[in-house]
């Protein structure tokens, strides 16, 4: 096998979900309003954005020149509340959400054919929504990943409830090499990879209460340079405020976009 044939086939390893398994390895926002929705998040955060590879209704969110999320068109038929939504990388996405059914979890769509691979949306057995996806990464995946300026937190009723069941459905901490591994650290499950952290899980949310803050959910945090400032141009451009706080390290607003989409900014760098 030559150089040439090695880098290749290495760098579509790199960029597979097989590669990657178990981690986080993208968030996505369908909205009502493709345009509006660029209009606000680049006025809001910055961001400036490109045609996606999956059709004319997607585009892909840049921060300078980093990939963050990306952005959607929801189909007018599809009644879904909408909201950002973490992906999750699986090896075969059919085998992924038969164990998050056999596991009282629920496929709300899918797992459906792309030109990039094969995804589905999901809850789970708290109601709390995410994706699974099985195929073609973001070029540089494992760079991306480290340098992203996105991260996550589910607030859940139980953490180390939904640590097993995230674990058996996305195969963390099991025998196979190159699986995220958890721990438990401040109070919080930590899913972390190679000395990187993915993402934190803690507990205490409820389910039947009208507050969107207390309901179980995955909170995609954006961090900013000035959290104050970036909550002004939120409630400029016809988004609003719903929590405000301070943390050990700096603060955090919790704001919701024009649509009603939950999103965080923080003046943490990530979850380190």
């Amino acid at each position: 096998m030559d150089k040439e044939t090695r880098a290749a086939k290495s760098a579509a390893a790199a960029t597979s979900s097989a590669a990657a398994f178990g981690a986080p390895c993208w968030v996505s926002l369908m909205a009502r309003d493709l345009e509006a929705a660029q209009d606000f998040y680049g006025a809001v955060l910055g961001w400036r954005f490109r045609k996606g590879r999956l059709g004319d209704q997607f585009s892909v969110a840049f921060h300078q020149s980093t990939p963050v999320a990306g952005i959607g068109a929801l189909a007018p038929q599809l009644q879904i509340a909408v909201a950002w939504t973490p992906y999750f990388a699986v090896t075969d996405t059919d085998e992924a959400a038969a164990r998050i059914r056999e596991r009282s979890g629920t496929v709300a769509v899918g797992p459906l054919t792309f030109s990039l691979g094969r995804g589905a949306l999901a809850s789970d057995r708290d109601g709390a929504v995410f994706g699974i996806w099985d195929g073609e990464l973001i070029p540089d995946w494992h760079s991306w990943r480290k340098r992203t300026p996105t991260w996550l937190r589910l607030r859940t009723r139980n953490a180390f409830e939904a640590a097993i069941f995230y674990g058996e459905v996305l195969e963390w901490a099991c025998e196979r090499p190159g699986c995220c591994e958890v721990s438990y650290e401040e109070d919080e499950v930590v899913l972390h990879s190679d000395g990187h952290v993915l993402a934190r899980l803690s507990s205490g949310a409820e389910e039947a209460v009208p507050d969107p803050m207390i309901q179980p959910r995955w909170h995609i945090h954006f961090p900013v340079k000035d959290v104050d400032a970036t909550a002004d141009a939120a409630v400029k451009n016809g988004g609003f405020v719903l929590v405000r706080r301070s943390t050990p390290h700096g603060p955090e607003t919790t704001l919701c976009d024009a649509d009603g989409a939950l999103f965080t900014v923080t003046s943490r760098q990530f979850l380190e």
